[in-house]
């Protein structure tokens, strides 16, 4: 990729820091231009469905090379709220991006899984894309980002044990 140049008048120089070695006032000097920089935006996913106050939600924001996989470079978490987890990533550049979030119960970093891989965790994506005999496709996950901030909200499902927080807090009750 070729760097753009930005030509200067040699009275410009005066004004930099360039050594005074120049060349006669009547010649350009080329100079690199600086990069511009990237407007980014937050991006906040309203993780709904969280079935219990137990371990964190991780969140990854990624791009298509990355789509499920756990390599994604934008990834945050939040402590799990039973019912809806907010978890927010600043500066998100614009671009086509999928979300996948996991509710983490026992906080050891990684979605565990039973027999067939089916996860015993809750697990999500954008767009609410479906999990049919296994994960989600791209075209059903994919979402635009702008420059602007955006919020996004999608549910957790549980495959194994109580599916939502009614269902958790019916097969734990709280004794007195």
């Amino acid at each position: 990729m070729a760097a753009a140049i930005a030509v200067l008048p040699a009275a410009a120089l005066a004004e930099t820091s360039v050594p005074a070695a120049t060349p006669t006032p009547s010649a350009p000097v080329a100079v690199p231009a600086l990069p511009s920089a990237t407007p980014t935006a937050p991006v906040t996913i309203e993780v709904a469905n969280v079935r219990n106050t137990q371990g964190t939600i991780r969140l990854a924001i990624c791009p298509r090379g990355q789509f499920l996989h756990e390599n994604c470079p934008l990834h945050a978490e939040a402590p799990a709220r039973a019912g809806v987890t907010f978890v927010t990533i600043a500066n998100v550049p614009p671009g086509d991006y999928a979300a996948q979030a996991f509710h983490d119960e026992n906080n050891n970093g990684r979605v565990d899984r039973a027999l067939f891989g089916i996860p015993k965790e809750g697990v999500g994506f954008s767009r609410d894309a479906r999990i049919v005999l296994g994960p989600p496709k791209w075209a059903d996950a994919v979402f635009t980002h702008g420059a602007v901030p955006q919020t996004l909200r999608f549910a957790l499902r549980y495959f194994l044990g109580p599916a939502s927080p009614a269902g958790w807090a019916s097969a734990h009750p709280r004794r007195p």
